[in-house]
């Protein structure tokens, strides 16, 4: 299965699980995200963008990226265009690795978004900032491999019908869950985590490496 990690230019920190995630994987930055590059030690094959975000000194194997570089003025953000990009490389499993926080709070909507209609078209989505991992739910049942006591959230992107999650301090059996509750902010993982749906569209917030408060 083709698995490619898109660089993108939110908030993003190295983490054990992470290395897991992206190792053997093939890699395209979006613009700033090839920022990130260089911390997870991986030399993007792709470089796309409009490259109004490009960071200062970079070392001469990023810098020597292949770049596609597309207008300012577009149609598309940067992440979506990379996204594409893999997509026509025969991608089947994305990482979008720096998919949240960043200085656009439109752009981190769009990722969560983005990554709800691709899962739907059959892709397998993982979005992640190495803190905090999002996993698009659709209907039918899946489980997940987070230990004990793991900060999670259902976040609903619809109203949600048939929602049960099993392997947590507060399951559910069978919920109805209106599109804007909170019912599913903040539970934990307490044993395997399992959720199931029915109908509707939502995702999986997960925070396997909190980070210290400051």
């Amino acid at each position: 299965m083709g698995t490619f990690t898109i660089l993108l230019g939110g908030e993003l920190v190295r983490t054990p699980r992470l290395e897991r995630q992206i190792e053997g994987s093939r890699v395209i930055a979006a613009d700033g995200g090839i920022g990130h590059a260089r911390m997870l030690g991986v030399v993007p094959e792709l470089w796309v963008g409009d490259f109004d975000s490009v960071p200062a000194n970079l070392p001469d194997d990023l810098a020597a990226v292949p770049r596609k570089i597309f207008p300012a003025e577009k149609d598309m953000t940067d992440g979506e265009l990379a996204i594409a990009e893999a997509l026509q490389r025969g991608a089947t499993n994305l990482v979008l690795a720096g998919a949240f926080g960043g200085r656009r709070a439109d752009h981190a909507f769009l990722h969560l978004a983005l990554g709800l209609r691709l899962a739907e078209a059959g892709t397998n989505i993982l979005l992640t900032s190495g803190a905090q991992e999002g996993v698009p739910i659709l209907p039918g049942k899946a489980g997940f491999d987070y230990a004990e006591g793991t900060l999670f959230s259902v976040q609903g992107f619809s109203d949600l019908t048939g929602l049960t999650v099993t392997g947590a301090k507060w399951p559910l059996d069978r919920v109805e869950v209106a599109f804007g509750s909170s019912l599913t902010i903040s539970n934990e993982v307490k044993g395997r985590l399992e959720i199931a749906l029915e109908r509707g569209r939502a995702l999986l917030l997960a925070h396997p490496y909190p980070l210290p408060e400051s």
